[in-house]
């Protein structure tokens, strides 16, 4: 009996861990934006500004994205820094 307790628990676990991998399988790696590239934006999650935006260089930004099917996409891009002329 405690074997086959055991073997269930291990079995469910083995299965929640397949679900795991199958969701972060399902997600793709982020593209890069080339010129003249279509996007299909519904709803903007979030965007990363280039981390050397105050150096006034080009830099790449990360934008995360809902299109209109309601899949999640990611996108990096090139932005140039935004800084202040004096």
């Amino acid at each position: 009996m405690k074997r086959s307790i055991a073997f269930v628990a291990l079995s469910a676990a083995l299965a929640s861990f397949g679900a795991f991998a199958d969701a972060s399988a399902k997600q793709p790696a982020a593209s890069n934006y080339e010129y003249g590239m279509p996007l299909d934006v519904a709803k903007v999650i979030s965007i990363t500004p280039a981390s050397n935006a105050a150096d006034c260089q080009v830099g790449t930004a990360h934008m995360v994205y809902v299109d209109h099917q309601g899949q999640k996409r990611e996108i990096d891009y090139r932005e140039m820094g935004n800084c202040s002329q004096q």
